[in-house]
């Protein structure tokens, strides 16, 4: 492999030197997902309850996706600690190829599965037509975030967080100006709507792609090549995937999960609906930082693994929760405070507005455990440990944020607010949990490098 100065990543990193970068990018991707519901909202408001029926199910085929995107992450983060810079191109390849053979076939059978998936959510025939072209478009091209994910971890881990903030950003502008043009524009007159904005969303991924792999060459981050396959790594290939499993695991049964409960939302009405769609929007704003902190904390930790130092990385992950924990909080209050006023930008219907307002009460408590889930989570997957994430995992979605959701907002009728404290339950319980896993250190002996890969690449 061509040899290149490679950034230094360990214990004396300065937490928000990735964080930063990576919360405008978050911020800047959560305006991507957003800016559809806010146009689509003074285009036809049914137009928003369905795009959000359709993100649900797009944000499912992101999770399949990173079953490679992540075991990549984890694999680079440790190989690059460790410093075994001769295996990075293998690396890279597999995981590029793979994810897009996988994200071709998962695409077609989204688009194959689209009727089905309409029938178990309970869409509304309001709602179906447009929720169905979105799912036909924007699923379709999905193949293309298979590669973007992957791309965007490799070079997170090698150091570079700008680029994804900076390929946003143009995502962005690419989203509105198509947006603009379908519903309002000089193609207005096609009268495209969902389609339109679906399009606009798929062209301006596929741009992205090309800008990621024309900076990863351009950096001289690596090499991508089938040659690098022959003979075929199916032991590494093997090892990713036992990793990635288990951590995609977790994320698709959380969102199975939350899908089960949207179904509820469904049975409830279209405000409820609408409701929920937009205070996901508001929502998502609330837990950009902590997010962008914990994928920054997972990195870092990874380089520790990878390099031996795991008392540094115990320690890290704590000095990560001090401070993303209260402004977390402090963002969510926000959120809870201010609704009754920024949910008057998507819609003037007072119903909603009432509605909206219990949920982001009740999404104070859903961030305080969403952030030590993110935090602790992401950390125990950097060490190795990707199994107990995902059974506490699967107990918590299913035991307890089911069954309250379930009890409260449908037996109770509580509404969609009960449906938000059933979440509430099971971030706060879990993240509880995963928060003792790791103070008990049960992490440590589980990272993807041993000895023997190291001591090899220094002989060599």
């Amino acid at each position: 492999m061509e040899k290149r100065k490679n950034t230094v990543i360990d214990e004396n990193t300065p937490l928000l030197v990735l964080a930063g970068p990576m919360f405008l990018e978050l911020l800047l991707n959560t305006m991507l997902h957003n800016v559809d519901t806010v146009m689509l909202s003074h285009y036809d408001e049914y137009a928003v309850g369905a795009v959000g029926n359709a993100n649900t199910i797009m944000f499912m085929m992101i999770i399949l996706f990173n079953i490679i995107a992540t075991a990549t992450s984890v694999v680079v983060a440790q190989y690059l600690g460790a410093k075994l810079y001769d295996r990075m191109n293998m690396i890279y390849t597999l995981a590029v190829v793979v994810n897009l053979v996988f994200g071709i076939t998962l695409s077609a059978a989204f688009c194959a599965a689209n009727p089905f998936i309409m029938d178990f959510l309970h869409v509304s025939p309001e709602m179906r037509p447009f929720s169905m072209t979105y799912i036909y478009i924007v699923g379709g091209g999905g193949f293309v975030m298979a590669v973007s994910n992957v791309m965007l971890q490799i070079l997170r881990c090698n150091g570079y967080t700008k680029i994804g903030m900076w390929v946003t950003f143009g995502i962005n502008i690419i989203n509105i100006v198509g947006n603009y043009c379908f519903l309002y524009g000089p193609l207005k007159f096609l009268n495209m709507g969902v389609a339109g904005v679906a399009i606009s969303t798929v062209v301006a991924r596929l741009l992205a792609v090309c800008a990621l792999i024309t900076f990863f060459y351009v950096t001289r981050t690596g090499k991508l090549s089938l040659r690098y396959l022959n003979p075929f790594p199916f032991k590494l290939l093997a090892q990713m995937i036992k990793i990635g499993l288990p951590s995609a695991g977790e994320s698709l049964t959380y969102n199975l999960y939350q899908t089960t409960l949207l179904s509820f939302v469904n049975a409830m009405g279209n405000d409820a609906v609408n409701a929920r769609a937009y205070c996901n929007t508001l929502i998502s704003f609330a837990m950009i930082f902590s997010n962008a902190c914990a994928m920054s904390t997972q990195i870092i930790t990874g380089h520790l693994v990878g390099a031996g130092k795991t008392e540094e990385a115990y320690k890290r992950v704590f000095r990560t929760l001090r401070t993303s924990m209260p402004i977390t909080i402090a963002l969510a209050c926000i959120n809870a405070i201010f609704c009754r006023y920024t949910l008057h930008i998507f819609t003037d219907n007072l119903n909603i507005i009432a509605l909206g307002q219990k949920i982001m009460i009740v999404d104070i408590l859903v961030e305080i455990g969403r952030c030590l889930n993110m935090t602790f989570v992401s950390s125990l997957k950097a060490a190795g440990a990707y199994m107990f994430p995902f059974i506490a995992g699967l107990a918590c979605n299913w035991g307890l944020g089911l069954t309250t959701g379930y009890a409260v907002g449908v037996m109770l009728g509580v509404g969609v607010a009960g449906i938000f404290i059933g979440t509430a339950t099971d971030e706060c319980i879990r993240g509880l949990i995963v928060m003792y896993y790791w103070y008990k250190k049960k992490w440590l002996g589980k990272a993807v490098i041993d000895n023997s890969d190291v001591l090899t690449e220094e002989v060599s």
